[in-house]
């Protein structure tokens, strides 16, 4: 568990952003995993078709893991609301090379981040890079520039709608029940009280925001986790903004699949979506539907035996049965 606190002043400095480099950088870790059963699993199909010609894909999943430790030179503070990829770019080729070798040697040595297979191959990458900062940093912004073209570019304008639809929603929660409401209806890894944002996460920490304010960033491919950065200049913290489970919902090769045809297209959405335990009020803000109608879904999905449920002091958490990941994994493509 983390913990983020808050002053007078930080409350008075909680803003919002998008990065179009923050979702090319969080996409390697969806990439990574490679799940055919995830949220993802249709822009996946689509993807892995174009990057076979793509060079130093191999250094960009080095440098992003897909747990653990992310280098903060990788997410350049946005300086207003929506800036563009190219403007992020920029910043971040302008980063001090000192700062790039530092952070990449924290990556080598964690413990989370490297394991895994390819584990020496990694280190040896990292160790080229580190030993020349300046041509690393120029070589990974190379790299990034081209898989955006590839992997974000075509699929920009759909995500750039639900994010902003996510931020005209957030200023509604804001206005109708003030930070509180605000903060406690980001994700189910989140909550608020009093004057500490608590985040649960693998390791335990507390920061102070010191008058830095906090940006809050929704990303399509933070889902499931929320990524949380204390650093200066300013804290951030990163979630799934609201829709995203109908995100690739018009995508080629989505519609009529053999479980929505089961189903029904709603009930087959919310199965795929409980990746972890969710709140019935979640799952109407990720999938954009209205929570009674989702309470009905989930009861009918409860009684077949597919999700389960559990009670945690007022909220009703859902997940999938070992028979709904099967279902899952059934229908996935091949």
């Amino acid at each position: 568990m983390i913990r983020l606190r808050f002053g007078v002043e930080d409350l008075s400095q909680v803003r919002f952003a998008t990065s179009p480099l923050w979702e090319a950088v969080t996409s390697l870790r969806a990439l990574t995993i490679g799940s055919n059963t995830g949220l993802h699993a249709p822009w996946l199909t689509q993807v892995r078709r174009h990057l076979g010609d793509l060079d130093d894909l191999d250094l960009l999943t080095t440098v992003v893991r897909p747990v653990g430790y992310l280098p903060d030179f990788l997410h350049p503070i946005p300086p207003r609301r929506a800036p563009s990829f190219d403007t992020s770019l920029k910043t971040l080729a302008a980063t001090d090379p000192r700062l790039v070798a530092t952070e990449l040697a924290h990556l080598a040595q964690h413990p989370m981040a490297m394991r895994g297979p390819g584990r020496i191959h990694r280190r040896a990458v990292l160790d080229d890079l580190i030993s020349d900062p300046q041509s690393g940093l120029a070589r990974i912004v190379a790299a990034l520039d081209s898989y955006w073209r590839v992997s974000i570019a075509p699929y920009w304008p759909r995500m750039r709608a639900l994010l902003h639809a996510d931020l005209a929603h957030r200023l509604q929660e804001l206005a109708s029940g003030g930070v509180r409401q605000l903060l406690r209806t980001l994700h189910p890894a989140v909550s608020f009280n009093r004057d500490t944002l608590s985040i649960v996460k693998y390791y335990d920490g507390t920061a102070d925001l010191r008058q830095r304010g906090l940006l809050l960033i929704p990303c399509v491919f933070a889902w499931p986790d929320v990524i949380v950065r204390t650093a200066n200049p300013q804290p951030a913290v990163t979630y799934a903004p609201r829709g995203l489970g109908r995100l690739w919902e018009s995508h080629p090769g989505t519609h009529g699949s053999p479980l929505a045809g089961v189903l029904g297209d709603s009930r087959a959405a919310i199965l795929a979506h409980l990746d972890l335990p969710m709140s019935t009020t979640h799952l109407a803000g990720q999938l954009d539907l209205a929570a009674p109608t989702v309470n009905v879904h989930l009861k009918a999905l409860s009684r077949a035996g597919i999700v389960t449920s559990r009670r945690d002091g007022h909220t009703v958490f859902y997940q999938r049965t070992p028979l709904g990941d099967q279902l899952i994994a059934a229908a996935a493509p091949q």
